[in-house]
C-alpha cells in the first residue's frame, strides 16, 4: 500500500505532496513502483497534530481520488475518520475506508453499510493530538488484540462481512517505543482474529530511536521492519518507499526468505 499524504503537515514528507498535482503524480507514481493500492489521507495524524474541518479535507482528497481512479487500476484507499469524508471518497471511486479511529463511530458504520466497500479498523489509544501523553497497557499485544476483535465482532453485528474487514494495531498510535517493538515483534498472533492484518511501520519514530533520525536511516529501519513483517506473513504494509520496498521484499522471497 503506497501512502499518498494530501497534507502541508505530514510527519514524514513535511507536504511534498501538498496539492491537486503533486499528489497526483505521486500515486501514479507509486504504482509504477509496485504498489497495489493507494492510500489518500487529507489529514495528518501524526503525533500532537489537530484535526482539519470537513470541507478542507474534502477538498484536499476527493480531486485527487478521482483523478487516480482514473489513470491507475488498483484500490483507492480514502485513510478518514470522519464520515462525511468516507462518503464522497467512494462517490470520487475509493474503494475502502481506512479507518485510524476503528469505526467507533456509527456514522462512520453507516457508511461502510451503504458503501459495501472494504474497511481498515485500527487502534489508536486517545486521539492525535493527546495520543502520546502517557499510552499504558496491561498487556500491549493482548490489550489490543482484545480491541481488535471487538471492533471486528462489532462491524459483523452491523451487517458487514467479515472478508470486507482489514485490521491494523496502529503502530505509533499511543504507544511508547517499546510498546511499538513489542507489536512489530508479535504481529503474527493477530491472524487469530481472521482478517487480513495492515501493518503502518513506515518512516516512523521508533526507527529513529534505534539506528538514529538521518532519513536514510527512516528508510533502512523500515525495509528492515518490512522484512520482518514479510515473515509474520503480513498482508499488507502501508509505505511511503514502495519502490525500495519492494525490491527488498522480492529478493527476500527469492533467496528463500519464507522457508
Amino acid at each position: 500500500m503506497g501512502i499518498v499524504n494530501v497534507t502541508p503537515d505530514s510527519f514524514s514528507d513535511g507536504g511534498k505532496h501538498f496539492g491537486f498535482q503533486a499528489a497526483v503524480d505521486c500515486g501514479v507514481r507509486l504504482v509504477g513502483e509496485g504498489a497495489d493500492i493507494l492510500d489518500v489521507g487529507g489529514e495528518s495524524t501524526r503525533p500532537y497534530s489537530t484535526s482539519v474541518d470537513v470541507e478542507e479535507e474534502l477538498k484536499r482528497v476527493v480531486p485527487v481520488i478521482q483523478e487516480l481512479s482514473q489513470r491507475v487500476a488498483v484500490p483507492i484507499s480514502i485513510d478518514t475518520s470522519k464520515a462525511i469524508v468516507a462518503r464522497e471518497a467512494v462517490r470520487a471511486g475509493a474503494q475502502i475506508i481506512n479507518d485510524v479511529c476503528g469505526f467507533k463511530d456509527e456514522q462512520m458504520i453507516s457508511v461502510a453499510q451503504e458503501t459495501g466497500v472494504a474497511l481498515c479498523a485500527m487502534h489508536m489509544q486517545g486521539t492525535p493530538h493527546d495520543m502520546q501523553d502517557n499510552p499504558s497497557y496491561r498487556n500491549v499485544v493482548e490489550d489490543i488484540f482484545v480491541y481488535l476483535q471487538s471492533r471486528r465482532d462489532e462491524l459483523v453485528r452491523k451487517g458487514i462481512d467479515s472478508r470486507r474487514i482489514c485490521l491494523d494495531p496502529g503502530i505509533g498510535f499511543g504507544k511508547t517505543h517499546e510498546h511499538n517493538l513489542e507489536l512489530l515483534r508479535s504481529c503474527s498472533q493477530f491472524h487469530r482474529l481472521g482478517c487480513p492484518l495492515l501493518i503502518g511501520h513506515s518512516r516512523k519514530g521508533y526507527i529513529a530511536n534505534v539506528i538514529g533520525d538521518k532519513q536514510r536511516s527512516r528508510l533502512a529501519g523500515t525495509l528492515g521492519v518490512s522484512l520482518t513483517l514479510a515473515r509474520q506473513r503480513i498482508q499488507i504494509l502501508r509505505v511511503h518507499d514502495v519502490q525500495e520496498v519492494r525490491d527488498a521484499l522480492n529478493l527476500f522471497l527469492t533467496t528463500g526468505g519464507l522457508e
